[in-house]
């Protein structure tokens, strides 16, 4: 059993290292010139990662962190979907755009609040400008069940979407009614079945934990019915309350909010629930089937970690596109503005939507692969980053090996001269262990208004 009050120390801000350096790094230093050079110069025959942010909902879910717009216009969805194009034919202008696209992903906001019609006509549009996408490529949709119907499912059908992800939080009334987000699992089953008649073979759920009015026992009937569904995969996120950043966060009723210790008993349960009906935990907060491929991948050391999740596509660039997205390629981070009349009007002026991002330098680079490589696969291979970096492990990490030892101590983690290795139980805190080798958390550890809690 685990030992609660061991972990509630652990309980502090830190980064959930979609990226790093982090977003909070990311500025104008890095200018348009620049990212224009990058992309003009990049290898073609490296392939590509592509997401498309659809941003609009019709209403505020209160626990959301993603940058959405919300509308009941259908007009704004026609305009934004004018600018997407207008964006796609810079984007081609910009670069070559003969590479393999391997991975393409629709996020949100809701991708489903837009018609069959207008999804049709997004995809239609981006493979003309980017028309090799492979046969085996992953293409995914994060899809909202109440916003879902059979003519949405073919357009997605025809071109060639795979995964489908679906958001549902928790079925617990009570819960979804704070949230303001009503969602009958009737809604949720159907929208299920929908994508398995499509033959739609990779199916991901989410759920959030933390949230409002939970406890253990009404998350278990949530996982319950979750596991109903059949998923080939679940995501199960810590809730990050930022309410200083998502104004909408504000309208929940704080002193509702699990605690610490509450909160760590439902990831045990979730994690001892689903590793006993088939499921094995992959990374930071993910199951799937064993027969699924990012389990394989992380078998075999091969998860890697970017805005979108996990996945088992390495060695990509990634193409943000659309309002807020983030690009990445090598050495950097690109992201749109997160503005719309700022989006528009770059675009006006016949320029990419660029809005900031970061250069990394070599210690970056190295950071990154050592903080993705530990967030993906709970393992590193120190003579692998000595290698590909011509450093030498101990003395170049030094401060962070100290930093580690009182998890070492613990049982949370193991390190020897060629791997550091983190135990079950210190899954659980993995972004804890990850921040010794963040070079910028020093200058974040006395504000507790950057990062959400690790816990």
């Amino acid at each position: 059993m685990i030992d609660f009050k061991q972990f509630i120390k652990y309980s502090k801000p830190g980064p959930r290292y979609t990226s790093y350096p982090t977003a909070v790094e990311f500025s104008e230093d890095f200018t348009y010139d620049r990212y224009l050079e990058k992309l003009k110069n990049r290898d073609a025959s490296k392939p590509l990662s592509i997401y498309i942010h659809l941003p609009f909902c019709r209403s505020a879910c209160y626990f959301c962190g993603c940058n959405v717009v919300f509308t009941s216009k259908e007009e704004k969805k026609v305009r934004y979907i004018e600018y997407l194009k207008r964006e796609f034919e810079i984007l081609a202008s910009s670069m070559d755009t003969t590479s393999e696209v391997v991975q393409f992903h629709f996020g949100g906001g809701t991708p489903t609040f837009f018609s069959a019609e207008q999804l049709d006509d997004i995809m239609t549009t981006l493979k003309g400008y980017f028309p090799n996408f492979t046969e085996d490529a992953e293409v995914s949709c994060e899809i909202d069940p109440r916003f879902f119907n059979e003519e949405q499912m073919k357009v997605l059908k025809k071109h060639g979407f795979n995964r489908i992800s679906f958001g549902v939080q928790d079925f617990e009334p009570v819960v979804q009614q704070a949230v303001h987000r009503i969602q009958p699992y009737d809604i949720t089953k159907a929208a299920v079945d929908l994508a398995r008649r499509y033959g739609i073979e990779s199916i991901n759920v989410d759920l959030i934990y933390g949230l409002p009015f939970q406890t253990l026992e009404s998350f278990k009937k949530t996982l319950e019915l979750a596991r109903s569904l059949d998923p080939d995969r679940l995501a199960v996120f810590n809730y990050a309350h930022v309410p200083w950043l998502k104004k909408t966060m504000r309208k929940l009723d704080e002193t509702t909010i699990p605690s610490p210790d509450v909160k760590l008993a439902i990831l045990q349960h979730t994690i001892d629930y689903f590793t006993s009906n088939g499921y094995r935990m992959i990374g930071m907060d993910h199951f799937a089937k064993p027969d699924d491929e990012l389990f394989q991948a992380i078998e075999k050391g091969e998860l890697h970690r970017n805005f979108q999740g996990y996945t088992t596509r390495g060695g990509v660039d990634l193409l943000g596109i659309g309002l807020t997205s983030i690009g990445e390629g090598v050495d950097y981070y690109a992201q749109n503005f997160k503005d719309l009349p700022e989006y528009e009007a770059a675009i006006d002026a016949g320029k990419l939507p660029f809005w900031r991002g970061v250069e990394l330098n070599e210690d970056d680079r190295i950071r990154k692969a050592v903080i993705m490589d530990l967030m993906s696969n709970f393992k590193l291979d120190i003579k692998k980053i000595e290698k590909e970096f011509g450093i030498d492990f101990r003395s170049y990490f030094a401060d962070a090996l100290e930093e580690l030892e009182p998890m070492v101590e613990e049982g949370l983690v193991q390190i020897s001269d060629d791997a550091i290795t983190v135990s079950q139980t210190g899954t659980l805190v993995i972004r804890n262990i990850a921040m010794p080798f963040d070079a910028y958390m020093q200058k974040h550890k006395e504000s507790k208004k950057t990062f959400s809690k690790t816990v």
